[in-house]
């Protein structure tokens, strides 16, 4: 590929001028690393760990869990590591591998969640099929096509960004490799090759969307129609935290990438992006556990055998 052989490594964005903000930037970027390895570490233990979390919707949170750790991951341990050592620089196969591996679980994480609000469907609307609708068997091929169609998304995006070859340069103005940045880098008009993909995604984001607001729209009327208070607070509290993290995956990924470019501006670009690929997985823990009473007491009864183990 000519771009390859001309291009070694990108220069990524630079969070700050002096060192001291540098130093900032770090101890807080280390500081939520920390709070999504604590928060999903802790929901994988307490749903691995108790039997009475083998069920349907913690097997799916147990795997928005794991995605949101290897999402958050891919993207802010370089980014720290540069803000100490003081570099911008990534190579050209740590770029690529940074694009596949985000788009992998940023894809695969939608469209987890688009199975969570099905199974939210099946147990509030229609709990006498939930056993035959959403068994074992069933989670299992659900998940598995979430993250096998993750895969095929990021090969399908990475193959093709960087078959692209780069007329503007190797800077990335983003902390990360991200897609629309590399693009803006490519020859005017050999980006249309990744148009093409792009549809693709959107066309499928768009139709996982659409089952998510259609799923909601029929578990609020089935639970409006329930005579029990208690009946209709229960519904609401396993429903809500989903739907909560969902609005905040959707609502920041729309405003990084469908703003008008008018008020595009590195500085802009960069908040976006630490929104939807850096807040909601150390986030994500906290909203499931907040109304979650089964979960929050599956995690204090782990804290006995961890003194016991750790004195």
């Amino acid at each position: 590929m000519s771009n390859r052989s001309t291009i070694t490594e990108f220069l990524l964005l630079a969070f700050a001028d002096t060192r001291e903000l540098q130093l900032l930037h770090f101890a807080l970027f280390l500081g939520i690393y920390l709070a999504a390895l604590l928060g999903n570490g802790l929901i994988l233990s307490a749903v691995a760990c108790h039997h009475r979390l083998h069920t349907p919707m913690y097997f799916f949170l147990l795997n928005l869990a794991l995605l949101d750790l290897g999402c958050i991951s891919t993207t802010l341990p370089k980014a720290m590591a540069n803000v100490l050592w003081d570099t911008r620089a990534i190579s050209y196969q740590g770029c690529a591998a940074q694009v596949f591996f985000f788009v992998f679980f940023i894809s695969a994480e939608y469209y987890n969640l688009t199975i969570m609000a099905y199974d939210r469907y099946v147990a509030i609307c229609k709990p006498l099929h939930y056993g035959s609708l959403v068994g074992s068997r069933a989670c299992a091929q659900m998940a598995a096509a979430a993250w096998g169609s993750g895969f095929l998304i990021a090969f399908l995006h990475t193959a093709t960004t960087f078959s692209l070859p780069l007329c503007h340069g190797n800077a990335v103005d983003q902390f990360f490799c991200e897609i629309p940045h590399i693009l803006r880098l490519s020859c005017s008009d050999s980006y249309l090759r990744e148009v093409w993909a792009v549809l693709f995604s959107i066309f499928l984001a768009f139709g996982c969307f659409v089952f998510i607001v259609v799923s909601y729209v029929e578990i609020f009327r089935a639970v409006l129609r329930m005579p029990s208070e208690q009946g209709q607070h229960k519904a609401f509290s396993t429903c809500l935290p989903h739907l909560a993290v969902v609005s905040l995956f959707i609502s920041t990924g729309i405003f990084s990438y469908l703003k008008p470019p008018s008020i595009s501006s590195p500085s802009l670009d960069l908040v976006f992006a630490l929104l939807y690929s850096v807040v909601p997985p150390a986030v994500n823990p906290l909203i499931y556990s907040m109304k979650n009473q089964e979960l929050k007491d599956a995690v204090r009864k782990m804290f006995p055998y961890i003194v016991l183990k750790h004195p």
